[in-house]
């Protein structure tokens, strides 16, 4: 066993938040590094399952997750013109109790500030701010960290969670350049009172279609609708999250789709639009050097078309938690954790990446094949949600 550590984690994302708190708890000494000069995050919905949430229980922050998000009864697959249901999964009790911990509909925001809040009263001063990390070096005895306002950490461990352009990633693997998917998101939020009944039904909705798709599903109690559609467009190349876009264009791409879409697009905020690429990276091994090492979209960046991301990023931070709590040394933690994780990190980027195939298809014919070959409810059953990153045998891809 690993005596406890000091750990610097750069990133103060939803995977650096939560790796954080799980190591406090186990006796680490841990500092966060985070380059935006305040705590926020930006309002977009997120989903998390089973695989995630019994890790978010062992927290202590599953009450306050399930308080503020929406337990969805099941996924609906649908049709783009005429709304026909081509496939369910069933979730909310179903999920519950074939996999042990629940299924959340959430806005990033709330569970940041949830994990926020769960640090504070861990320690009060986990978190830098204005520490943008620049460099890192490292010999037998540890590795330290360069910030850009002058200030150097030094820890026995630093872990990279600083997403999909990882200053550290680039240090341990390389600088690759992250490939753009030929595929922009629009993202947008609607109140839930300008939309018809229908759209406060508990369920994520996704609709396949002529080289897009679109993924409705309700938030913070059911009071707004979190919209996004994923759209072929290889002329787009901005990543900003952050960046506003033409609601005349965003309408303009499901003008002739059912009502069902149309109308949530209408309800849009005209000034409230966003647009970015979506950039991905192959699998690739080789996160961890003797000192460092990578988690989430630092280690395995995963396209949102299975809504695993942040749920890996999760499962990520106790994984390695428990690597350090069985390991002989750093060194062997972190080979540990990585040899456990690649496999199955790897299939959820090959998958996610995969759906763009099953859900963008110019035949109304051919999405209905695709479908009906498809068992989804059984396939994420017996490799996705059924997963336990608390119990999983580490020694084992």
């Amino acid at each position: 066993m690993v005596r406890p550590q000091q750990v610097v984690i750069i990133g103060a994302g939803i995977g650096g938040l939560s790796c954080a708190a799980l190591l406090l708890r186990r006796g680490h000494d841990v500092r966060v590094l985070e380059q935006a000069p305040a705590l926020a995050e930006v309002g977009a919905g997120i989903q998390f399952s089973a695989n995630s949430t019994r890790v978010l229980r062992t927290l202590g922050v599953l009450p306050a997750l399930e308080a503020v998000s929406v337990t969805p009864i099941e996924y609906r697959f649908r049709l783009h013109s005429s709304g026909e249901l081509l496939q369910t999964i069933p979730l909310g009790a179903v999920h519950a109790e074939r996999h042990g911990a629940p299924y959340c509909l959430a806005h990033r925001a709330d569970v940041h500030g949830i994990l926020c809040a769960a640090l504070r009263t861990l320690r009060t001063d986990v978190v830098s701010l204005d520490a943008r990390a620049v460099s890192v070096s490292e010999d037998d005895s540890g590795a330290v960290v360069q910030c850009a306002n002058g200030t150097r950490y030094r820890a026995d461990l630093v872990i990279g969670a600083d997403g999909i352009h990882s200053m550290l990633r680039k240090r341990n693997l390389g600088d690759t350049p992250a490939h753009f998917t030929e595929n922009v998101a629009w993202r947008c939020m609607v109140p839930a009172s300008r939309l018809p009944p229908g759209f406060k039904d508990p369920v994520v909705e996704v609709w396949a279609g002529p080289r897009r798709h679109v993924v409705i599903y309700p938030i913070r109690g059911g009071t707004w609708i979190n919209f996004v559609g994923i759209v072929e467009d290889p002329g787009w190349r901005n990543e900003s999250w952050t960046l506003k876009s033409s609601w005349q264009e965003l309408y303009a791409e499901f003008a002739d789709w059912h009502p069902g879409v149309r109308d949530i697009v209408a309800a849009v905020d005209r000034d409230q639009c966003y647009r970015w690429a979506m950039l991905d990276r192959p699998p690739a091994q080789g996160w961890s050097t003797g000192r460092t090492t990578l988690l989430g979209d630092a280690a395995h960046p995963t396209l949102p078309l299975l809504a695993q991301g942040a749920n890996m990023a999760i499962e990520d931070g106790e994984i390695l938690a428990r690597a350090l709590a069985e390991a002989g040394s750093v060194g062997e933690a972190l080979q540990l954790y990585q040899q456990h994780r690649y496999q199955r990190t790897a299939r959820v980027q090959t998958e996610s990446a995969a759906n763009v195939t099953l859900f963008h298809n110019d035949s109304d014919d051919e999405l209905r094949r695709m479908f009906a070959a498809r068992k989804m409810d059984r396939e994420r059953a017996s490799w996705l949600y059924n997963y336990d990153p608390l119990t999983a045998d580490l020694h084992q891809p």
